[in-house]
């Protein structure tokens, strides 16, 4: 892939990758390095230098002992002797406790040079601590003499065998610094080589990259920013006129692009400023139409609401109608059941009247009996008269009684005659009575009848009026979401009046500002208006 096909972007992040990378490698080595010198540093402290000084304490606690041990032969003092005494005890324990750390830190270094070199420390020691603390012992117990013939034959080639011992040592430390010194001088030169030439070889990839990334950019510029910046604040002025820094702009360049913006902007200007007149008369027009149409919605909605008022009434009159249908149905049917009470009145008015008429026969037939009876008590009276009458005086008593009965007789006669006369006409009226009372139960069933045809077509009037009046119920509902949606399409209408208006408005506004734009037309270019 050639460089010059890059884009701005993949050109920047490769030559800063680059750099970035460079620069990570060389951090990398200085940690790398800053990590070794850290630790030959560590390990001259704790190794080298903790092990010279734990000599040298060693070294210093034979010195103080030797010369404590000294002093006891000397001093004649008892308070002298003691603080001599535990002068030396401390040296001693002082040399042994260095040494062990000492012998501890070697071990830790696996130095076998150090190792051997502390072995012989620690053997010299061995034999030269008991000597000194048979001396000390000796001149406690008052063996001066005894004391300093041990100094002078054992002590001192011990003593000097144990410095020649830690001198070696010392040496030996010396020399491991001078090596661990070489050691991070000659890492210092070669990290300090390699880290100047990844920095030469970085400023070399960046000088080539600024100038790759300075010329691709000033090609695809086309132009200076600042000659491109003040083409852009002629574009943003509205001054579309054709500028000379854009002849010699390199094709597809920003300043070529910038050209080829300004003709379609031109166009594009001359296209916009059409629309917005065509917009702005048929804003006009719209506006015109939506007020015609706002009258006559308000005409329509005024309609609406007559209708609902007449409809409202209606309504009212239709309800009334069919609560009175309800309660001339509830009257009939009461009457049908009191209709239906008397025809069943009647019918047992009849059957009392057939009663007392049969009663009345039967009486007729008894009162027949009685005068019958009054009948032959007469004839047998009137026998008895004359039987009185053939008897004389002495018949005379039995002719009056006679008398009587016959007297008796014929006045249960005319009265039995006189009551089958009243029976006979009672009879008559009853029998006259049952004819009326067969005709009103024929003519209360007829009203019954009647009543209950009023009832039944009352009911289908209630249920009519009902049905109608849900349905005018309903008409009033649809007249009233009508009248609402009239009302809405009214609310509409008038805003579609005040959009229209206002699009009107930026419509000219519109005009205004695509007036601002200054341009000349160029062959080759046209302008749509």
């Amino acid at each position: 892939m050639r460089w010059k096909s890059w884009t701005v972007r993949g050109r920047l992040a490769a030559s800063y990758g680059m750099l970035m990378i460079l620069l990570v490698v060389v951090a990398g080595l200085a940690l790398i390095e800053l990590s070794e010198a850290n630790h030959r540093l560590k390990t001259y402290i704790d190794g080298v230098s903790e092990r010279a000084d734990l000599a040298m304490r060693v070294r210093t606690a034979v010195d103080r002992r030797a010369i404590a041990a000294r002093n006891l032969v000397i001093v004649v003092s008892a308070d002298d002797m003691a603080a001599e005494n535990a002068a030396v005890l401390a040296a001693h324990e002082d040399v042994w406790s260095n040494l062990t750390k000492l012998n501890n830190s070697v071990a830790r270094s696996d130095d076998p040079d150090a190792k051997t070199l502390i072995d012989a420390i620690a053997s010299v020691e061995r034999e030269y601590g008991p000597v000194a603390l048979d001396i000390v012992k000796d001149a406690l117990e008052g063996r001066q003499n005894q004391a300093r013939v041990k100094i002078t034959s054992n002590c001192r080639p011990l003593l000097a065998a144990l410095v020649k011992s830690t001198d070696d040592f010392a040496l030996y430390t010396r020399e491991q610094a001078g090596k661990l010194k070489m050691q991070s001088d000659g890492a210092y030169a070669t990290q300090r080589a390699i880290l100047v030439g990844l920095c030469a070889l970085a400023l070399a990839l960046a000088l080539a990259a600024g100038v790759l990334i300075t010329r691709s950019l000033t090609r695809a510029l086309g132009a200076e920013p600042d000659m491109l910046r003040a083409e852009a604040e002629r574009v943003a002025r509205g001054e579309l006129t054709l500028s000379h820094a854009s002849h010699n702009a390199p094709q597809g360049s920003v300043m070529a692009s910038m050209e080829n913006m300004r003709a379609s902007l031109i166009r594009l200007i001359g296209e916009v400023r059409g629309a917005a007149q065509n917009i702005a008369n048929g804003s006009t027009e719209i506006a015109a139409g939506n007020i015609d149409l706002s009258s006559r919605t308000e005409q329509q909605a005024a309609s609406l609401q007559q209708t609902a008022s007449s409809m409202d009434e209606l309504t009212s009159t239709v309800r009334s109608n069919a609560e009175n249908a309800v309660l001339a149905s509830t009257l009939a049917s009461d009457a049908s059941n009191v209709a239906t009470r008397g025809n069943e009145v009647v019918g047992r008015l009849v059957n009392s009247m057939s009663a007392i008429s049969d009663n009345s026969g039967r009486i007729a037939e008894i009162t027949g009996i009685i005068e019958g009876i009054s009948f032959q008590t007469n004839i047998l009276a009137l026998n008895a008269a004359v039987e009185a009458a053939r008897a004389g005086e002495q018949g005379r008593g039995f002719a009056v009684v006679a008398s009587e009965v016959r007297s008796l007789a014929q006045r249960s006669s005319n009265a039995a005659k006189e009551i089958k006369g009243l029976i006979s006409t009672s009879v008559d009226t009853v029998r006259q009575g049952s004819q009326f009372a067969d005709e009103a139960g024929v003519t209360i069933s007829e009203v019954t009848a009647a009543v209950s045809r009023v009832t039944t077509i009352l009911g289908e009037i209630s249920s009519a009026s009902g049905d109608q009046s849900r349905g005018i119920e309903q008409v009033n509902l649809a007249i009233t979401q009508m009248d609402q949606v009239t009302q809405q399409n009214a609310a509409l209408v008038e805003e579609a009046a005040a959009a229209s208006q206002s699009l009107e408005t930026q419509g000219k506004r519109l005009i205004e500002s695509v007036s601002q734009f200054r341009f000349a037309v160029v062959p080759g270019e046209h302008m749509v208006l």
